[in-house]
């Protein structure tokens, strides 16, 4: 009868489904020795602050559940060098992760007064990145300098806004592909996270941007309520220059004379007071056409102040729009410039 003792690991999740070895070496000064092929599926806390150029170390615990440390002792085969040495040969394929080291240690836990003897496996890993800085971290970047030389179309055409909309979108969809990529268990926020979300605030910024220049340069051009009056004024100019005519060409500059006449204080696209030029037209004893024409007048006079104001008020706009293009084209290319480094930075460190 062969004495075996309770090992088991404690980060194993599932049950060892490889065939037990049934044999045993027994050497002539008594010593024994018993090996088994266990495939382990163990539980590892993750640290992804960094990722994807983290580096990740996973325990793999040997102890006895029922003797304590005064009944079975745990020693290691092999040191750490050379374990780590072994590890390196046999290991074939290492796909996503590359191997770094294998550290051995011993440690006690005490309960109740007693002692448990464990021996400790540590795998340091480092994770491969080239993968990731391919097809996420190169991607985004590309996105943000097309973001910013965006800056450089006209702000008057709507290209520039429907580019800028288009790239925020891209940039949703690769947020999208993160999070399936990206483990959820961290203590810390991982700084691809803070790496997109910043590059997208960025983006969604300089939109918001372009929406208010657009606006602004707006406010300059000609409103649809003024096309729409200098229509119909032209529209019914023709009408009545097509149906009705004055009696005579004496008449005509009466009327003319009495419509246009002003002080010596007025401008002169103004017209007199609809009631004197009403009386005047009365008193000289023309035809209701005159009063047709003279309201026609009072049309194209609201035309041309509207005109005036908006010549006025004309450039204002425009001025405030390039300021606010400037700045922000400043403030984005500077917070870009520092924000990068320190990520990249952050990440190496």
């Amino acid at each position: 009868m062969l004495w075996r003792p309770d090992l088991f690991i404690y980060e194993m999740i599932e049950k060892d489904a490889s065939p037990a070895n049934p044999y045993v070496l027994v050497s002539y000064n008594g010593t024994v020795q018993s090996e088994d092929d266990i495939k382990v599926v163990s539980t590892c806390k993750m640290d992804v602050h960094k990722f994807p150029f983290d580096t990740q170390k996973c325990n793999i615990t040997i102890g006895s559940a029922i003797h304590h440390v005064d009944e079975v002792r745990l020693f290691p085969r092999s040191n750490t060098s050379r374990a780590t040495q072994f590890s390196r040969e046999i290991m074939k394929t290492q796909g996503e992760w590359e191997f770094l080291q294998l550290s051995v240690t011993t440690s006690n836990i005490s309960f109740n007064d007693r002692n448990w003897e464990n021996l400790i496996y540590t795998f340091s890993m480092k994770r491969r990145p080239l993968l990731h800085v391919i097809n996420f971290l190169l991607p985004i970047l590309f996105f943000l300098i097309l973001d910013l030389a965006s800056f450089f179309i006209a702000d008057h055409r709507g290209e520039k806004l429907g580019f800028k909309v288009t790239v925020l979108l891209a940039i949703s969809v690769l947020l999208l592909i993160l999070n399936d990529i990206l483990p959820s268990m961290s203590n810390n926020t991982p700084l691809i996270a803070t790496y997109c979300i910043v590059i997208f605030a960025l983006m969604l910024l300089s939109l918001l941007e372009t929406i208010l220049v657009t606006y602004l340069l707006e406010r300059d051009s000609p409103s649809h309520e003024t096309l729409r009056l200098e229509e119909d004024c032209v529209a019914r100019k023709e009408k009545m220059t097509k149906t009705h005519n004055c009696d005579t060409e004496e008449k005509r500059q009466t009327c003319c004379s009495c419509i246009c006449k002003k002080s010596s204080g007025e401008k002169q696209h103004e017209l007199l007071p609809v009631a004197e030029e009403v009386n005047c037209c009365s008193q000289s004893g023309d035809s209701p056409v005159l009063l047709l024409i003279l309201q026609e007048l009072r049309e194209m006079q609201k035309t041309v102040n509207l005109h005036l104001n908006s010549r006025a008020k004309g450039g204002k706009s425009v001025l405030l729009a390039a300021k606010i293009n400037r700045v922000f084209f400043i403030f984005y290319v500077t917070t870009a410039s520092l924000f990068l480094p320190l990520i990249f930075i952050e990440w190496h460190s």
